[in-house]
C-alpha cells in the first residue's frame, strides 16, 4: 500500500496542497465526453495527446480499474488576461510531470498523470503520437481519456461549472494514478 505521507510531501513540495485521495474505480468514464472532444474541441485530431490519439473509451475505463489509488488535484486560478491561460497550463502541467516523476522514483512504478488541460508542452503540436516531440512527457487530459470530470469531481465535493467568460475563477483538475 502507498505511503501517503511520502506522496503528500511530494505534492506539497510542488505546490499542490488541494487534493483528494481517490479510488480510481470511482472515476466516471463516459462516451459523451469523447463526443464533446470530437465535435466541440479544436484540439481533436491536432494534439498528439488528444483523441483520436488516445485509447477508445472502453479501454480508458479498463485502464482506471487497474489502479487501487489515485489523486485528484484541484487547481483553481483567476487570470487577468485570458490569453495567459495557455502559458499557465503549460507551467502547471510541467510541475505535475515532476510530481509524477517523484512518485515514480519513490517506488510507485505505475504512476501516471492526466494533465489538467490538453498537452501544451510544445507551443506547436506535431499532431500525432508518431511525430510527438515529447513522447516521454506528453500526457492526455482527463477528457481525452473519456473522464466525465463534472460527475467525478462532484463525487469528491469539488466545484466545477461552465463559466460564461475567462474573467471568473477557473477550477481545473488533474489526476495522478498511483497504484
Amino acid at each position: 500500500m502507498a505511503d501517503q505521507t511520502i506522496l503528500q510531501r511530494i505534492f506539497n513540495d510542488a505546490g499542490f496542497s488541494d487534493f483528494r485521495w481517490i479510488d480510481p474505480s470511482e472515476i466516471v468514464v463516459a462516451q459523451w465526453v469523447r463526443m464533446k472532444c470530437r465535435f466541440g474541441c479544436n484540439e481533436y485530431g491536432r494534439n498528439a495527446s488528444c483523441p483520436p490519439n488516445t485509447p477508445a473509451v472502453d479501454e480508458c475505463r479498463k485502464f482506471f480499474h487497474e489502479f487501487r489509488l489515485g489523486v485528484l488535484f484541484h487547481i483553481p486560478m483567476r487570470l487577468e488576461d485570458p490569453e495567459q491561460r495557455h502559458d499557465w497550463s503549460r507551467e502547471v502541467n510541467r510541475a505535475l510531470l515532476e510530481v509524477e516523476r517523484q512518485a515514480f522514483i519513490s517506488g510507485y512504478h505505475k504512476a501516471f498523470l492526466l494533465f489538467m488541460d490538453s498537452c501544451t508542452l510544445c507551443r506547436e503540436c506535431a499532431g500525432s503520437r508518431d511525430h510527438c516531440r515529447n513522447r516521454k512527457l506528453a500526457r492526455p487530459s482527463p477528457e481525452g481519456m473519456g473522464v466525465d470530470v463534472f460527475a467525478t469531481v462532484a463525487k469528491f465535493g469539488y466545484p466545477l461549472a461552465v463559466l460564461p467568460d475567462y474573467e471568473q475563477e477557473m477550477n481545473r483538475y488533474a489526476f495522478l494514478m498511483i497504484e
